[in-house]
């Protein structure tokens, strides 16, 4: 798991083409409400920016790493004197942290099952709201040499292939659409999260992986996108939820309408994710 602060990879976020536009429509978007009426589902449940302060920390699914990041970044532009703490990983291993106590006012999950696992524990307050989807892309060396164009072609011997770990939200997608085309693949390794995935084929050390297609945008020309047709028998709904045990609700809950709003839709689709 990976945590920061948005404050923290501002520089970083520069370099990630879909997040920077993303933010920049967000950021644009925002100028328009503020110069009309001010009012909104945010503004109205937290009336004035002012009244919000403190940290939220937010525990999201490693696909939302751009996205949230630009949000959080957008959040703290609204609202001087919070700070938005992201914690990145599969989303496994922050429902796991998040039952066994570990402090967050936000959880993001890559699919209901996770989400599940809090809300059956008693962590969340309130249900949980679907903000996004998203499906699959092979992403392949770039330029694809290897002419990848089809699950099948990914069984072809010598080609090293990555997918994520089973357990997690996109080694699940990845198992379900495997089976919807009949294809059985062994990979030469399963990777904690989908970021660990693409990784592997952005350092060479995979000629392919099974991952989300915001991931592969997010990537740039650092790899290539392949779609297939058995994506569509694997997509990923995300909810969102506020934590039972925030510390800072009123400023957690601000945070999930940023994140469900037109805004937040908005920076969502610039990278990739599907309407709810």
């Amino acid at each position: 798991m990976t945590t920061r602060s948005v404050r923290r990879t501002r520089r970083t976020l520069r370099r990630l083409r879909p997040a920077a536009v993303g933010a920049a429509a967000l950021l644009a978007l925002s100028a328009c409400t503020s110069a009309g009426s001010g009012s909104g589902t945010e503004a109205d449940s937290a009336g004035s920016s002012g009244r919000l302060s403190g940290t939220v920390t937010v525990f999201a699914a490693a696909s939302l790493k751009e996205t949230f990041t630009a949000l959080g970044e957008e959040f703290e532009t609204k609202h001087p004197g919070t700070e938005v703490t992201l914690n990145f990983g599969g989303s496994d291993g922050l429902a796991a942290g998040i039952t066994s106590g570990a402090p967050a006012d936000v959880f993001a999950a890559a699919n209901p099952r996770t989400m599940t696992t809090v809300t059956e524990a008693g962590e969340t307050a309130g249900a949980p709201v679907t903000f996004a989807r998203n499906q699959l892309e092979i992403a392949t060396l770039p330029g694809n040499p290897d002419g990848i164009s089809s699950l099948e072609d990914l069984t072809r011997p010598g080609l090293k292939v990555v997918l994520c770990d089973k357990a997690v939200p996109c080694g699940s997608a990845a198992q379900q659409a495997l089976d919807a085309g009949g294809v059985r693949l062994t990979p030469v390794s399963y990777e904690e999260d989908v970021k660990s995935a693409l990784t592997k084929v952005q350092l060479k050390e995979a000629d392919a992986a099974l991952v989300y297609r915001t991931d592969v945008t997010a990537a740039g020309d650092s790899v290539t996108g392949v779609e297939f047709p058995e994506a569509a028998e694997a997509v990923n709904d995300y909810p969102i939820a506020l934590l039972k045990d925030s510390g800072n609700p009123d400023t957690a809950r601000a945070f999930v309408e940023l994140v469900t709003s037109a805004e937040g839709r908005q920076v969502l689709g610039g990278a990739g994710f599907l309407k709810p």
